[in-house]
């Protein structure tokens, strides 16, 4: 009973007494402090003040263009001719609604194949009272193409793109224009003689709708249409950019062979035919230039007048 005690006892006396925790600052302490940061973000490194210069000099650049102009509104094109030559001729458009039970006469058919050609075109069929009320009671013979809102640019957009190709910009404004076909042609001019773009009004002018599309003949795809709320101050920031702004006027004061500043980066701003440019417009111009008529046609049409400009703009800047 006595060894049995004693064994007892130096089991006791091995055991070790209470001692004070580290309250886990060890544990802690041999914890990994995550992967090591590349050299880019490491202070001091040669990797991190190259990344630091090229950051200033990002922040020193022009600032990116604004993007995202003003939206149009949605259009229908009405009947089957209508609605056959606007697909025929690239207008964009989303769903093409056909109506229920519809004589199925050749024009019917084309359009149904140009539609279904593009492939990214709702085919879409409809009771006749229903295109009845989407067309407030027009004669829509059964065939209703709806086309989308077009996305306008912001006026600076178009500069700013010239500039970052390091070319000179070449653009061209219109000033109470309304109809819808001489702003695509004016388009059309554009994209066939090197221009960056066309700046149209909010109000009082023409958009860029299904007939304007039509008359760019699919140009309008790849040229753009920036919108300005106030066409006036649109021109005094091409002026800050540096552009000159040229006012097409019966009345100019040079004539356009005269003209110098047609080879740098340029603005031109056409008026309406009857009105001419309107009298704020005017003001802003830096010049006014006029186009030799020795056949004595008082005036041309926008597009006209855009063609002939953009043309001689061209020839000096080949």
């Amino acid at each position: 009973m006595a060894g049995n005690s004693q064994r007892r006892n130096r089991r006791t006396s091995n055991k070790k007494g209470m001692q004070v925790g580290s309250g886990g600052q060890r544990r802690r302490g041999l914890e990994g402090k995550g992967p090591t940061p590349p050299a880019s973000a490491r202070k001091g490194h040669v990797k991190n003040r190259l990344a630091n210069a090229k950051a200033k000099q990002a922040a020193n650049r022009r600032p990116a263009p604004r993007r995202g102009g003003a939206k149009g509104t949605s259009e229908l094109v009405v009947g089957r001719n209508p609605v056959f030559e606007a697909l025929r001729d690239g207008v964009p458009a989303t769903t093409l609604y056909v109506q229920q039970f519809i004589e199925n006469d050749e024009r019917v058919r084309e359009a149904l194949q140009l539609a279904a050609d593009r492939g990214n075109i709702n085919l879409m069929e409809a009771p006749r009272p229903e295109l009845d009320r989407m067309t407030n009671g027009l004669n829509h013979q059964g065939l209703v193409l709806q086309v989308p809102p077009y996305e306008y640019a912001h006026p600076e957009d178009l500069a700013a793109a010239a500039f970052d190709d390091g070319e000179d910009p070449l653009i061209v404004a219109l000033d109470g224009v309304t109809d819808p076909r001489n702003l695509g042609a004016v388009v059309r001019s554009v994209a066939a003689f090197g221009g960056h773009g066309v700046v149209v009004p909010e109000r009082r002018a023409a958009g860029m709708t299904a007939g304007a599309w039509k008359t760019s003949a699919g140009t309008a795809a790849r040229t753009p249409v920036a919108r300005a709320t106030n066409l006036t101050r649109a021109l005094e920031g091409y002026q800050k950019a540096g552009m000159t702004v040229v006012g097409l006027a019966a009345d100019g004061e040079l004539e356009l062979q005269d003209l110098e500043a047609l080879d740098g980066p340029v603005v031109i701003v056409v008026g309406s035919e009857g009105k001419g440019l309107s009298r704020l417009v005017g003001e802003t111009c830096d010049v006014r230039v006029r186009i030799p008529m020795p056949g004595g046609a008082e005036s041309l049409n926008a597009g006209v007048a855009a063609g002939v400009v953009l043309w001689e703009a061209a020839r000096r800047r080949a």
